[in-house]
């Protein structure tokens, strides 16, 4: 019987052949998991920052030899996961498509993540996240009346549309095979990722609730969901929606007056002009710390350096830091310190493992230097 502290992937082994984030984001997820994640570079490394390396062993293969493709097939056969990033129609190209991989181990379970998708009129197009969600309809809901569409650094095609959704195929796939005794091919594009998070905002758009871009209860316009600056120059972030929530802020702000109906429009202007008037009178903390406790929904906007320190998310992740990740969601086998991050190649040790001599070894790497990581930024 398993010990309900295992950790839930434990013997599990993942390939992952991506570049850039969101496959490296997702490997490294399985891996906080008690997954076994093998990065197969080509080269230079293929891991942004450090931290997408940790619980990972690291190797080097010429997958256009013919020992580079031969290592990574019988890499294939101990293998449950392999996750690539290549445009659709290079892995065929190079021999390691599902369809032939799938005749070695019928078991695997193949993630194909990409922007646009395995198929579609856009598949072999370059692009990024302000790609992706841009054609998704969510940039074109983000940001200011009237101004140009703005958007959450790279954080919903690369990590959410892509690696999460990437995550919860390979482990729906994996249950899955627990019953057929097959693996399958998941097409993960950072696009429909986009288009199944807009679900909700789809349905709303033209509504009250997001009438247009930055005109919304929850797009900017109320001024009961938006920012306030204070007189320290930082920012506090409200969203008291519901109207217990509402009237405690009112009251929180010691207007004296009663809390004006919130969703009518007409009332907006005059109480987003009462609110950033009151706000620009105390710093950001002081405010923060004049509602704790009060249900009025309101919390610091923190920059990245001040989220790292803050006592919650210090208290819920003692490891946590700007170069050490969160293990999230939080689960029973998964607690305490994450594993190491191990930047050295582990090519002659992963490879010996499944045969290979010293000699085969050398081709099989094709003269690539030791992974180091990628340069990032790319500047």
């Amino acid at each position: 019987m398993v010990s309900p502290n295992t950790p839930s992937l434990q013997g599990i082994r993942v390939l992952d052949l991506s570049r850039l984030a969101p496959g490296p984001y997702a490997s490294m997820i399985l891996g906080d998991m008690g997954a076994e994640v093998v990065v197969v570079g080509g080269g230079p490394g293929s891991l942004p920052i450090p931290a997408f390396a940790r619980g990972k062993a690291l190797i080097n293969l010429d997958l256009k030899s013919g020992l580079g493709r031969e290592a990574l097939l019988r890499l294939v056969t101990t293998s449950d996961v392999l996750i690539e990033g290549y445009r659709p129609g290079v892995t065929s190209r190079l021999g390691i498509d599902y369809d032939t991989l799938k005749k070695t181990n019928p078991r695997l379970v193949y993630c194909s993540l990409t922007g646009y998708g395995q198929d579609g009129p856009l598949s072999q197009e370059a692009g990024h996240d302000i790609n992706y969600v841009a054609l998704s309809g969510a940039l074109g809901a983000f940001g200011p009346v009237g101004d140009v569409p703005s958007f959450p650094l790279n954080l919903l095609a690369d990590f959410a549309g892509g690696s999460l959704f990437a995550v919860i195929g390979i482990l729906s796939a994996l249950y899955a095979r627990g019953h057929s005794g097959q693996g399958q091919h998941i097409d993960a594009a950072m696009v429909d990722g986009c288009l199944s998070l807009m679900a909700m905002h789809f349905a709303d758009w033209g509504k009250p609730v997001l009438q247009s871009r930055g005109d919304g209860l929850v797009a900017g316009s109320s001024p009961y969901y938006r920012c306030y600056a204070c007189s320290d120059g930082k920012f506090v972030a409200i969203g008291p929606l519901e109207r217990r929530f509402f009237e405690n802020l009112w009251n929180g702000l010691g207007f004296l007056d009663p809390a004006p109906p919130q969703f009518d429009r007409g009332t907006w202007p005059e109480m987003a002009d009462r609110f950033a008037a009151a706000f620009a009178t105390r710093p950001r903390d002081e405010w923060v710390s004049h509602f704790a406790g009060k249900d009025a929904c309101v919390s610091p906007v923190l920059d990245p350096e001040e989220a790292v320190d803050h006592p919650h998310n210090r208290g819920r992740h003692a490891t946590f830091g700007r170069e050490a990740p969160v293990l999230a969601p939080i689960m029973q086998g998964l607690e305490g310190a994450p594993r190491e991050i191990d930047l050295t190649d582990k090519t002659t040790q992963v490879l010996s493992e499944i045969g290979f001599s010293a000699e085969q070894i050398k081709a099989a790497r094709g003269g690539n230097a030791p992974i180091s990581g990628l340069a990032w930024p790319p500047f």
